[in-house]
């Protein structure tokens, strides 16, 4: 006797696979995020943080910049690294403005600035006209799912 699989059955097959085949996609994807603090002397008290994906197949990272509380307008948004909480490191990637919150976006990383990220060892800075050197940080860190 030969098997006949039914419309309903193979319909059923194929949203299996198909979930099957984005679940793994979005499980490798990495949730990074870090809070606005001041830094260089800042007397402002801002708020806000960064929210991230990582993709460590590509290294994108897809972001969400939002903050309250600064001196004036951002001129400046870049990630720095690698550099622990207190340690100051060049930039590296820009964040392209204009710069209104909440920003969203997308940065490619090298691997070696993906490990960086992944070790807790990147930050966001916000500069303005009043702190050119930053005047808030966030310092991202990989979150459990």
């Amino acid at each position: 006797m030969m098997f006949r699989p039914s419309i309903p059955l193979m319909l059923g097959l194929g949203c299996a696979v198909a979930v099957a085949t984005i679940a793994p996609a979005q499980a490798r994807s990495v949730h990074i995020s870090g809070r606005f603090a001041t830094e260089h002397g800042a007397t402002t008290t801002p708020g806000g943080g960064v929210t991230a994906w990582l993709n460590p197949r590509t290294n994108l990272v897809t972001y969400t910049i939002k903050w309250t509380g600064l001196s004036g307008k951002v001129t400046a948004i870049h990630f720095h690294g690698p550099a622990g909480t207190g340690q100051e490191a060049g930039v590296l990637a820009p964040v392209a403005g204009p710069y209104a919150s909440p920003l969203r976006g997308a940065v490619l990383l090298s691997s070696e600035q993906a490990r960086a990220l992944m070790a807790g060892q990147v930050y966001v800075n916000l500069h303005t006209d009043a702190y050119p050197n930053g005047e808030a940080r966030a310092q991202l860190a990989a979150q459990p799912r």
